[in-house]
């Protein structure tokens, strides 16, 4: 056998097993297997979270408990994302599983307390935000949230106190949320008819926050209980900008219109508001609305009936 055709019948040969090692069916590269940890679930899970992506979340932080069944983070993050879909049952039952792994988990009493709240189970909420404070007492997030359940139980003095130590402990970087402190201590002060100190407080969380259209909504509410309707226009025109589909604004703005002789803003107002009501389905004021309009177009009519016959009688010259 000459020296070429053995070259070529070796090359032939490994050309061949090149061929079937590269077209065989049954044949893969070697990999190698990462194994996938609780860990890594846990901050898929939050990636998913961050993203809107909620049902994904749930399912790695699930997978990340089945690893790893105490995982309280996971159960924390899970509990999250049950609050953001409004399953408040599931979101207490994974706040109860985090407190049995950590009973000094802060952010689980947080957790727990908000889904009571959301419940309306105000009591419930108040125990865990205790809970919370007991555990860090300058959480200035536990102060409010207690505040505001106790001002839903009517308890506003106490709400009050609340507020207070929210906005002694609050980090100076916190506006907006400052800013919603101050909103609602001034309703729960013009709820007492403390009303001075209720539309300095809504003033400012205006100062803080310019484009706070319930601030702005609420000083107008108290601007009209002090009786000064152009104050109160003033306001609800200012919240109106803000959040142009406000009926209840309308409604207000239309009744302080009204109030200073100016009926034909005060008719439009009521339109307006009737506008917004019947599509937010809010039939109960709907029907309301709808009363004072029509008889504030009564009175209207009215009083051109009576300046009509004034007018004629003034007409007639006495022989």
């Amino acid at each position: 056998m000459s020296r070429f055709y053995r070259f070529m019948l070796n090359f032939g040969i490994a050309f061949a097993l090149v061929c079937f090692f590269i077209a065989s069916p049954g044949y893969s590269l070697p990999t190698t297997i990462t194994e996938i940890t609780a860990g890594d679930f846990f901050k898929l899970g939050i990636e998913k979270m961050q993203h809107g992506s909620y049902a994904e979340a749930i399912e790695n932080f699930t997978e990340a408990i089945k690893l790893k069944n105490d995982f309280a983070p996971a159960y924390n993050h899970r509990c999250l994302v049950y609050l953001k879909l409004k399953d408040y049952q599931n979101a207490i039952a994974d706040c109860n599983q985090a407190l049995n792994l950590t009973p000094n988990n802060v952010e689980a009493h947080l957790h727990r307390g908000l889904a009571y709240y959301r419940q309306g189970n105000y009591q419930a909420a108040i125990a865990d935000y205790d809970g919370a404070i007991a555990l860090k007492p300058n959480d200035f997030k536990a102060y409010y949230n207690r505040g505001v359940a106790r001002a839903m139980l009517g308890d506003r003095l106490q709400a009050i106190s609340d507020y207070e130590l929210a906005l002694t402990n609050i980090p100076q970087t916190s506006g907006v949320l400052k800013a919603d402190i101050y909103n609602d201590r001034g309703i729960a002060r013009f709820e007492l008819l403390d009303l001075k100190a209720a539309m300095l407080d809504f003033s400012k969380a205006i100062a803080i926050n310019p484009n706070d259209y319930r601030a702005y909504y609420n000083r107008g509410c108290a601007c009209t209980r002090s009786g000064d309707r152009s104050c109160a226009v003033r306001d609800f025109t200012e919240s109106l900008k803000l959040n142009p589909t406000n009926a209840q604004a309308y409604l207000n703005r239309g009744i302080a219109y009204h109030q200073l002789g100016r009926e034909p803003a005060a008719i439009a107002d009521l339109r307006k508001a009737l506008e917004y009501f019947a599509q937010q389905g809010d039939t109960t004021t709907y029907e309301l609305t709808l009363a004072l309009l029509k008889n504030l177009q009564r009175q209207l009519s009215l009083l051109s009936e009576i300046a009509l016959l004034k007018q004629e009688r003034q007409s007639f010259i006495p022989v």
